[in-house]
């Protein structure tokens, strides 16, 4: 399988990582077995996929727990990212040992900030996450759901930032109209999540009133939902408008439309690696054929297009649950 630099690190990664979420079991994605986990894991490996996306948050630490149980026996053959919830610089350190301690490895390949929080100084915390990398705990440094203004902090540190990881699919474009292009002139490396939205872009749901409250949470929807915090008005009109629109492209393609969506994030410039949240063998097979699938430019183009509305719609804010954190 092709693989990609992130940053300027020496660092390569396929360009499909496994989202581990909901590994460890927990109330947003409910029980997961350790044996599912185990067998993505090294049938991922097997397949040529060699990263994997955790987080000290996910799970109360049980997704690295349950990915570190996974990779006994493999952990060479894997790149590591996690991420610490705060980056209060009085905690990095402490909190990038708890998370070497669940992963029962000795060193993380990328270690990133979760979310930006301006009460903490950046400089700081970018020195702290330096030491652990010149201490040989981390390998790089990355960032996570870090925005425009956010992100020209941190890199004015002079910390080698290898990844930001954010929030990107068909109808979640907002960090091509400013963020993207400081990423790919600052050489740091897209990590791409939530390919589908969570299932929307599955086609399985046909009004928002079937979306499960949870899923339903996003910027997308209005803020009178189970669940929403952001106190907008939504775009539900044109995000099913728009859905249906790439349904038509998929079937006209006889593919499935969770395939087309994962393939037109994988082939955007900049995008180093696309996260797919992966529960068992099954979806990883599915998830594989996304890889095998190359869409044409035309295809890029209509779909560029046809979701370019929603992206003029919903701006440049790139924090799709809560409209507030980034910037």
């Amino acid at each position: 399988m092709e693989l990609r630099t992130c940053g300027k690190s020496d660092i390569e990664i396929s360009p499909m990582g496994i989202g581990c979420w909901s590994y460890g079991g927990g109330d947003y994605w409910g029980p997961q077995a350790q044996s599912d986990v185990t067998d993505v894991v090294h049938a991922a490996l097997d397949a040529g996929i060699n990263f994997f996306d955790t987080a000290e948050g996910y799970n109360e630490g049980r997704s690295e727990e349950a990915l570190g149980v996974a990779l006994k026996g493999r952990r060479h053959e894997a790149i590591i990212g996690t991420k610490v919830s705060s980056p209060d610089p009085t905690k990095i350190h402490e909190r990038c040992e708890a998370s070497l301690r669940r992963l029962q490895t000795d060193y993380i390949d990328i270690y990133m900030i979760h979310w930006p929080n301006d009460e903490f100084p950046i400089d700081e915390s970018m020195a702290e996450l330096t030491k652990l990398e010149e201490d040989g705990l981390i390998r790089a440094i990355g960032v996570s759901n870090f925005g425009l203004s956010q992100l020209t902090a941190a890199l004015g540190t002079g910390a080698e930032i290898t990844v930001n990881q954010l929030c990107y699919n068909l109808l979640s474009r907002a960090i091509e109209l400013e963020l993207l292009p400081l990423c790919i002139e600052h050489s740091v490396g897209i990590l791409g999540y939530m390919p589908l939205l969570q299932g929307i872009l599955t086609g399985k749901y046909k009004s928002a009133e079937e979306i499960p409250p949870m899923h339903s949470r996003f910027r997308h929807f209005r803020d009178d939902r189970p669940m929403a915090a952001h106190g907008e008005a939504g775009v539900e009109h044109e995000l099913f408008e728009t859905l249906e629109g790439i349904r038509n492209i998929a079937d006209a393609e006889n593919i499935p439309m969770s395939r087309l969506a994962i393939t037109w994030t994988m082939a955007k410039p900049g995008i180093t690696c696309m996260l797919v949240g992966t529960r068992n063998v099954d979806e990883l097979k599915e998830n594989l054929r996304a890889i095998e699938y190359t869409p044409s430019n035309n295809l890029i183009q209509q779909l560029n297009q046809l979701t370019m509305p929603l992206l003029e719609k919903m701006g440049t804010n790139l924090d799709y649950f809560t409209g507030k954190r980034t910037h």
